[in-house]
């Protein structure tokens, strides 16, 4: 857990620097570079086809870096889950109980609270704005904070934030598919069907699995269901477990002595060595630094980049669709979270983790109405209007800054919490897996 919450750290810091530069940009003299940059149509052509259009034309970058780059970070998502559902908490249904529940009140009060304030309006669709949660912001105020928060509230947070990506995608993949395609969709059914059935027949060979899955993305792209969505089930279809289960931990000099030590027992080696760790944890650990440290920041320098005239922010604060994002993130997050959990314990569902507080809940709560790149993704599904589109971003910035500060102030100020040994306990993860030597 430590190595991960190191990693969403700074990503964290990686993506306000990454949002501070797509602001300035867009608000300097060179502005109109900005637009123009992102704008950038980039034509893929076979003969008289053109594979990748939208509307008729060429993809600009913006819309690579949405309906392709993303499909990365959502492939990671999605092995993140599958990970947590066969290792992890989310696998015993007591302990998730709890964050579950949580991220269930953190989705809907923020979204009925946009609703409310917008229903019958042109920004009534964006009511799933608010309901998202930026892990890598929200991980980054908990590392600021240090041993003032339970290691406990961190892993709570951390359940919750998956919970929240599993109830994004949801949204995602059922609210915001227009023109659906029913061939398209079934290819890309078909395409995941094919992955099973590989991994049925025992086929381990990766650049095959990465040729479906990039047919399955192109197929769900054309179908209407957006893109993202493809690198969500693929990640949930990729194995959790080992191929060699308790045999991860054999020595190297044992595998690779004695009639190993020829070519062919090398190759051997390397394959039990890699095979010792679950394809999904090899992934994982190859791709979470670029989806951390290079996708994130990337989709929030091409998306993040608004006008903050003076206009423009008096048009947005006097906008419902401003107004609904930042009290659905800043006050429905946490009172949503807070009133879950609070009448999860109270019905006997679930107990608080040791040492957490329902103070800390209500910081841990603040602290994940920092909405930010889901929030940003899905603003750019909800409307069509730039005009909107920026109101909605004003939101998100405000409401992240506000919910960031409000979250810290109230960790920072919650009594030390009392427990019983483990908050400055060696970390579970200490001893790291064994290194594969290739995915």
């Amino acid at each position: 857990m430590v190595r991960f919450l190191a990693q969403e750290a700074t990503s964290g810091v990686l993506l306000l620097a990454a949002t501070a530069i797509a602001l300035i940009w867009a608000n300097s003299p060179w502005s109109e570079s900005y637009l123009h940059f992102w704008e950038t149509e980039v034509e893929f052509a076979i003969g008289g086809w053109h594979p990748f259009e939208h509307d008729g034309h060429p993809l600009s970058l913006e819309l690579w870096v949405n309906d392709a780059l993303m499909v990365l970070f959502f492939f990671v998502v999605g092995l993140e889950i599958k990970l947590e559902l066969v290792d992890g908490d989310l696998r015993e249904p007591r302990v998730a109980a709890l964050p579950a529940v949580a991220a269930l009140g953190g989705m809907i009060v923020p979204a009925a609270v946009y609703f409310a304030l917008n229903a019958g309006g042109s920004g009534a669709d964006g009511w799933g704005i608010p309901m998202a949660t930026d892990i890598a912001f929200a991980v980054g105020v908990l590392a600021l904070l240090g041993p003032r928060v339970p290691r406990r509230l961190k892993l709570f947070v951390l359940t919750l934030a998956i919970v929240d990506d599993i109830g994004a995608i949801l949204v995602i993949a059922l609210f915001y598919t227009a023109n659906l395609s029913l061939a398209w969709l079934a290819v890309a059914i078909g395409g995941l069907a094919l992955i099973t059935v590989m991994q049925r027949f025992r086929i381990w060979y990766m650049p095959v699995y990465a040729v479906v899955g990039i047919g399955v993305w192109y197929a769900t792209f054309r179908s209407g269901v957006h893109a993202t969505i493809a690198g969500v089930a693929i990640g949930l279809l990729t194995p959790a477990q080992p191929l060699l289960g308790a045999r991860r931990f054999e020595a190297l000099e044992e595998i690779v002595s004695g009639e190993s030590a020829n070519p062919a027992g090398l190759r051997n080696a390397n394959f039990r060595l890699r095979e010792s760790v679950s394809v999904a944890s090899r992934l994982i650990r190859s791709l979470s630094p670029w989806t951390s440290f290079f996708v994130i920041p990337v989709f929030a320098l091409a998306n993040a980049g608004i006008g903050l005239s003076g206009d423009a922010v008096g048009d947005a604060l006097s906008s419902s669709v401003t107004l609904g994002v930042i009290l659905g993130l800043v006050v429905g997050k946490p009172v949503g979270i807070f009133c879950a959990t609070w009448l999860a314990a109270k019905a006997g569902l679930a107990s608080l983790p040791e040492g957490v507080t329902f103070r800390h809940v209500f910081g841990a709560g603040a602290v994940a109405g920092i909405g930010f790149t889901v929030a940003l993704f899905i603003s750019r599904l909800a409307f069509d209007d730039e005009l909107i589109i920026d109101q909605s971003i004003i939101g998100i910035l405000v409401a992240s800054m506000v919910a960031a500060l409000i979250g810290a102030a109230v960790l920072w100020t919650a009594p030390p919490a009392v427990s019983h040994g483990d908050e400055d306990a060696a970390p579970e993860d200490e001893s790291p897996d064994p290194e594969p030597v290739g995915v």
